[in-house]
């Protein structure tokens, strides 16, 4: 094992801050070496392997060429739950679960949600554990992530339903909801500079970026359409750019919604925002 551990310390030199590197090492070690986490603390002692080690091989070049781990290994926990993730979708963020827990912290009675622009459905699918009683809905434009989604929808037991919706097409519904939750596009283009390369060549630039002149772009156009969507007293949630809180205030009051609430994340950024219909 000792050998191994020094063979991805090699690989990865100058990658990853030190902490960060000892949680790849050990995804890697319990990923392709099959031991339990008490293993790989201990430093077992492990017999030659030709095929594991060239697994392991191939996984150490990807993160070497910037692969996201989540995407090498196929999967990331969030809230509490394993979600298989590839290069259809973004990988789920910290940040978002704190939108997630504050969603379902305020929503134990809701009989409906949707999720628009669902990617993974992690939002969808843990708010759909977390408040069984809900029917939840997920949206989006990608075959691909609506394939990742429903994955895992099936992968963690949940019962949410994935539909192919263009928001900005004014689509026609006839479902009500009592909640719409979204994380939305809203990294502007000018940001691309001072992003790391691990998402700039790998996650779906779809699913992250809007132009400079319209930022509010989804924004706006779930807003306008919740307004139909929502039931009477309906709540909508968004994880927004924190550059654009201040907007974002301004254009849902605007709108005709109330009791808009900003809320910062755990790094301090105004990262979240609710209103009420």
């Amino acid at each position: 094992m000792k050998g191994i551990l020094l063979r991805i310390d090699g690989a990865l030199a100058g990658r990853y801050a030190a902490a960060e590197l000892e949680t790849v090492k050990k995804a890697l070690c319990l990923e392709y070496l099959g031991i339990s986490a008490v293993s790989f603390f201990t430093k077992e002692q492990l017999a030659p392997d030709v095929e594991r080690d060239g697994k392991l091989d191939a996984a150490l070049q990807r993160l070497a060429n910037g692969e996201p781990l989540q995407y090498i290994i196929g999967y990331t926990p969030f809230c509490g739950l394993q979600f298989s993730v590839d290069g259809r979708v973004l990988i789920p963020r910290p940040e978002t679960a704190e939108l997630v827990e504050w969603v379902a912290s305020e929503n134990a009675g809701a009989a409906s949600m949707l999720d628009i622009g669902t990617g993974s459905g992690c939002i969808a699918v843990t708010l759909a554990r977390k408040l069984p009683g809900c029917k939840v809905q997920g949206w989006d434009i990608s075959d691909g992530a609506l394939e990742v989604a429903r994955e895992n929808n099936h992968l963690n037991g949940t019962s949410a339903r994935f539909s192919k919706v263009d928001i900005l097409s004014a689509p026609s519904v006839d479902s009500r909801f009592d909640v719409i939750v979204s994380n939305p596009p809203y990294v502007l283009e000018s940001e691309k500079a001072s992003m790391e390369d691990t998402v700039l060549d790998y996650e779906p630039h779809t699913a992250l970026f809007v132009p400079d002149d319209d930022a509010l772009l989804f924004y706006r156009a779930i807003a306008e359409f919740g307004k139909t969507l929502l039931t009477p007293g309906g709540r909508l949630y968004f994880e927004i750019n924190p550059l654009k809180a201040q907007d974002m205030e301004l254009m849902l009051s605007a709108a005709g919604y109330h009791n808009v609430e900003l809320r910062s994340d755990i790094f301090g950024k105004l990262r979240f925002i609710k209103a009420i219909l």
